[in-house]
């Protein structure tokens, strides 16, 4: 092969134009099926033209290396001679390519060195790289790079990060980690050691590669010890730990330090050396025990720079947000109060309050950003404050977070007392629960700490240091409110009373200190007592109708004002009247998109929770929002803006509580027209908004002329067009809304619909039901057949709606597992319900062909070991067999050697013991006892009589018909007794409930049964057992039969019986309990059994 020719077309792949660049790689796709193309892309990127032939060619073998990867996550044969030349090439390329090639490096060193433990040459050969390489031996003749070398051993650790087998609960460290460990990191650590000691003997000169070495070999030690510690590295921590609290006591914080390259390095390897430090104390206490206290006095130096936070650059930051972080992680563990106490007062005087304050960052990204803003100082994450966070990445919230881990944690008894005559007179366990008694460091000093700082007033607020420190208390509860749920009601009343609501009453504006005021009464929503909250939501609704002063923006207010108001509502208060407030809402939705964006959230809080006393003001929001949101839908295909995405979930949350709590009053005939009335408001407000937003300017033809229309709010959009379906009264009412016309598009919409999220309630499903009822009552046009376009269009036949749904419906069957049990569900709808003519058999035969090529593929997959998934794909096979019995066994038998058989035997077991779910529902049961009973008549027909697949049948048809005479007996009776038994059973299941969550509550999981209930978890899902399984109500639902529900199965099976029973009863082994409990069920067949009794 040509290196010059594959080079040229590397070449075409950079080109501007995309014609030339898919004509090369089509080319280069041709070509990479000869063995000796990876060689060639190996000599291009080690020796190409110029950087970026080298590139491309470096970033091809990469791809082309991970798509050798089989799906055992095995490779395909990597010789070694190709092995080595790589390894050549990695020691010599220049860093831009190095970074591309190491990459495919590093598939072959996962498939082959970690997952197998072959490649044996790699060990020796990289450690005599490394021995020989430019500035490790200092030969003049050396042609290894060290750099390159260190960044490939950088390389092979990488995958080491990880524990490799989540399986094994305490995974020893692998035998490749500690091979690495002995021959590479120890000897590097004492090169580490003279490199430290040289570097900083430079004071303020650096060298770039003496960096670069140091970052490299740190980044090396942080994966080998971020989960496993090999033997030989534990002993040698202590020195380490020491150099890399030199490296970080030479690093400055000071501005006027010049960020040259090589400082920049230092920088980045300060950084590594904090990480190392949070992995040894995280992860290996026995090691990192006796380092603490030396640990912690460094990083306290780092943290005292949080004064200049808003003058540092972002590494710099990220360094002293990382120094906070150790020392939360510290406090964590059981030394953690004696080492870290004593220097509390420290911490917050001089490290954790000054990077509270308010500074120049804050007000510029007010202004500037104000979402950024939102995002870093007014977190709706900070509910988990904890000692073990590793995502927090700025000094703020580290700092913050620290705090909170302070304030939960306990100080010493409180068990001396001044008077000891008095005391001896008590009981001594009741003077033990007075006395000895641990208390939070919140009460005993963080909160007396931040009391002594002034709240703003109109005497003060024009004093810049007194706004700017009491922003940082404000900040400071935010990261309080762990500790004060911990406290009595009356406790976070008197905190809010004093030291919050009173900035809402101050006449000077201060939109910063607001807005911090409203994260922290949304925070602490949950530990409200209910007569503070009426006075938090008065203040809240002042600060969500603050408008900008001047220059300042308040949208940050309004938006914390908003986020707070829906956190009071979900926590179950109720304001005295709930249409001020929706009004208010409403009144401010306007031309502005970010405005608006979040008073729809606020909107669809307000709904769910104002349940019965918002329902009733439904229509009127609805009518007056669909123009608001309708001028923000973009005239072409592009995505929607957020806004518009936030309108429809609103409206949509508005749609489902309309049919949630409006029928319950139509028992009464005013309320009823009343209910009705509304209905069609908004069924008609719905339809000119979704009539916009698919249909005018009929949106676009595509190339082949068909309607396209955003695929944006597939799911809200459903929930609108479900109500719109059913406020259908009439035919007229059909035409009116244009509901055929809007679900060709919404039908074509799902079919091509792929950025599935796992919802769980997925209003699609909702609406294919609701579709195929109101086919059924008014008959909609083109639901099975789709006219042909009028010209100019091409007469090309296009989908109708029901087959744009079943595309969706066995995509869903075949990709999502959560999804499973509600398509299924459809497929025996779409099936069963609408009536076929003739003219339209074809339409139902192509139904069932793509639902039974879903559902046999997808059952391939799982039937390894049976699970609930078995129970929605069996059956909705069953509806497709009842459907075409010829071309379901053909798609079977295609899809496995016996399918046939396969599926039958499967269906047979749904009826054992020994699958769960049982069976309960009767309409499963029925549909199964058709299936089997037109199995056995098939099997029969074929002459098939004397096979063991007939016996096996016929014995689950008797079962199935047993089980469904059962289940029918016992529906009757849960009728009869249903009423006497509801008040008594509800209140005693709901008793037994709280006491079992209450018990759960007490148990804490240790660490043991943490990692014992992830290894079983792993090894669950290594068998192929599926874990999200759909959410549990779906399994619950009944299987619509349409016109098989008017099939007497009895009789059908009786009338089996009668015509064959001398091949079926007769020689054949029935088991004789099973022929007892039959004609228990059936008595009238005893006369067929006589001989088998």
């Amino acid at each position: 092969m040509e290196l010059a020719q594959i080079a040229q077309l590397l070449n075409h792949t950079l080109s501007p134009d995309s014609n030339a660049v898919r004509t090369a790689s089509e080319a280069l796709d041709r070509l990479s099926l000869r063995p000796d193309f990876p060689f060639s892309l190996l000599s291009i990127a080690a020796g190409g033209e110029n950087q970026g032939q080298k590139v491309a060619a470096a970033t091809y073998l990469k791809n082309f290396t991970r798509r050798s990867i089989n799906d055992d996550g095995t490779l395909s044969k990597v010789s070694k001679e190709f092995k080595d030349q790589l390894m050549r090439a990695l020691l010599q390329v220049e860093p831009a390519v190095l970074k591309v090639l190491v990459e495919a490096f590093r598939i072959i060193v996962v498939a082959e060195f970690v997952k197998q433990n072959s490649w044996p040459e790699l060990v020796p050969d990289l450690l005599s790289a490394i021995q020989n390489s430019n500035l490790i031996s200092n030969g003049a003749d050396c042609k290894w790079n060290t750099i390159n070398a260190l960044t490939v051993l950088h390389a092979l650790l990488r995958p080491f990060q990880y524990f490799l087998n989540p399986t094994v609960a305490k995974e020893p460290v692998p035998p490749q980690l500690e091979l690495i460990a002995k021959e590479f990191l120890v000897p590097l650590l004492a090169l580490f050691h003279q490199l430290v000691e040289k570097a900083l003997a430079t004071h303020n000169r650096t060298e770039m590669e003496m960096e670069k070495i140091l970052v490299t070999i740190c980044k090396c030690i942080y994966f080998a010890v971020r989960s496993y510690m090999p033997s030989t590295l534990a002993p040698l921590l202590p020195s380490f730990c020491r150099d890399l609290i030199s490296i970080l006591g030479s690093l400055s914080f000071d501005c006027a330090v010049t960020m040259e390259d090589g400082y920049l390095m230092r920088l980045k390897t300060g950084k590594r050396c904090l990480l190392i430090f949070c992995a040894l104390v995280t992860r290996h206490r026995k090691c990192s025990d006796k380092l603490m206290p030396d640990i912690i006095n460094c990083v306290l130096n780092v943290v005292k720079y949080s004064k200049n936070i808003s003058e540092l650059d972002f590494l710099s930051e990220r360094i002293v947000s990382l120094a906070f972080d150790v020392i939360s992680h510290v406090l964590e563990t059981g030394p953690g109060w004696r080492l870290v106490s004593p220097h509390f007062t420290f911490l917050l005087d001089s490290a954790i309050f000054p990077a509270l304050v308010m500074n120049e960052k804050d007000i510029s990204e007010w202004e500037e950003d104000a979402d950024e803003y939102i995002r870093k100082n007014l977190p709706s994450d900070l509910d988990g404050i904890s000692g073990w966070r590793e995502d927090l990445f700025t000094a703020r919230k580290s700092a913050i977070n620290l705090l909170g881990v302070i304030s939960m944690s306990k100080g010493p008894p409180m068990g001396t007392s001044s008077n000891g005559s008095s005391s001896s007179k008590r009981k001594k366990g009741e003077k033990n629960k007075r006395y000895d008694q641990h208390r939070f460091m919140g009460e005993l000093f963080v909160l007396p700490f931040f009391s002594k700082f002034p709240i703003p007033s109109d005497a003060n607020a024009s004093q810049t240091r007194i706004i700017n420190d009491y922003f940082g208390v404000l900040m400071a509860y935010g990261g309080l409110q762990d500790f004060l749920r911990e406290q009595g009601p009356s406790y976070v009343t008197t905190l809010i009373r004093t030291r919050v609501l009173p900035l809402y009453t101050i006449s000077v504006c201060l939109p910063y200190l607001v807005a911090t005021a409203n994260w922290i009464l949304g925070e602490l929503a949950p530990c409200l007592p209910e007569e503070m909250s009426a006075d938090v939501y008065s203040s809240l609704l002042k600060a969500l109708a603050m408008p900008d002063k001047g220059d300042t923006s308040c949208y940050p207010v309004r938006v914390s004002a908003a986020g707070a108001i829906a956190a009071l509502l979900e926590n179950d208060y109720a304001p005295p009247e709930w249409l001020p407030l929706l009004k208010g809402v409403i009144g401010r939705i306007s031309n502005e998109d970010e405005e608006s964006s979040f008073l729809f959230q606020l909107l669809s809080s307000v709904v769910e929770a104002g349940d019965e006393n918002v329902v009733v003001h439904i229509p009127y929001i609805v009518s007056s929002l669909v123009g608001a949101i309708s001028k923000w839908i973009p005239a072409n295909l592009e995505p929607w803006p957020q806004v518009v995405e936030r309108g429809f979930s609103a409206l949509a949350v508005m749609a489902q509580s309309w049919e949630n709590f409006m029928p319950e009053e139509l028992e009464q005939n005013e309320s009823s027209k009343k209910w009705a009335s509304g209905r069609a408001t908004i069924g008609r407000a719905f339809s000119a908004l979704l009539q916009q937003a698919w249909l005018s300017p009929i949106c676009q033809l595509d190339k082949e002329g068909e309607v396209s229309a955003s695929p944006s709010c597939i799911d809200d959009s459903s929930a609108l067009l479900l109500s719109i379906m059913l406020s259908v009264t009439g035919s007229n009412v059909l035409l009116e809304l244009k509901v055929s016309e809007l679900l060709l598009v919404w039908a074509d919409l799902i079919a091509d619909w792929h950025a599935w999220e796992e919802s769980e309630d997925l209003s699609v499903f909702d609406c294919i039901k609701e579709v195929v009822n109101l086919h059924c009552k008014y008959g909609l046009k083109n639901f099975l057949v789709r006219r042909m376009p009028s010209p100019p269009a091409p007469p090309v036949p296009q989908r109708s709606i029901i087959e744009g749904i079943s595309v969706f419906v066995s995509e869903a069957i075949l990709q999502y597992p959560s999804a499973t049990w509600r398509a299924c569900s459809c497929v025996h709808v779409l099936l069963h319900v609408p009536s076929y003519s003739f003219e339209t058999d074809g339409v139902k035969q192509s139904l069932v062909i793509a639902f039974s090529q879903a559902a046999f593929s997808r059952f391939r997959e799982i039937r390894s070991k049976p699970s609930s998934l078995w129970k929605p794909l069996l059956l909705a096979l069953s509806s497709c067999y009842l459907c075409y019995p010829d071309v379901v066994e053909g798609i079977l038998e295609k899809g496995e050697n016996d399918g046939f058989a396969i599926w039958a035997s499967a269906l047979g077991f749904l009826l054992t013991s020994s699958f769960e779910p049982r069976l309960s529902a009767t309409s499963e049961i029925k549909l199964i006892v058709m299936a089997l009973a037109q199995v056995v008549e098939r099997l029969l027909g074929l002459e098939k009589a004397s096979g063991g697949l007939l016996h096996d049948c016929f014995t689950s048809l008797l079962e199935a018909s047993v089980r469904l005479k059962e289940v029918q007996e016992e529906k009757e009776e849960d009728e009869d007794d249903e009423q006497d038994e509801d008040d008594d059973g509800d209140d005693d299941e709901e008793s037994e409930d709280y006491d079992e969550e209450s018990e759960a509550e007490e148990h804490e999981e240790t660490e043991e049964e943490f990692l014992d209930r992830y290894a079983k978890a792993a090894v669950a899902l290594e068998n192929g057992i599926v874990i999200e399984e759909g959410d549990e109500e779906d399994q619950d639902h009944d299987t619509e039969l349409g016109s098989l529900e008017e099939v007497d199965q009895q009789r059908v099976v009786l009338s089996l019986i009668e015509k064959y029973h001398q091949l079926l009863i007769q020689g054949q082994a029935l088991p004789l309990q099973l022929i007892s409990s039959f004609l228990n069920a059936y008595p009238e067949c005893s006369l067929f059994f006589q001989q088998s009794r």
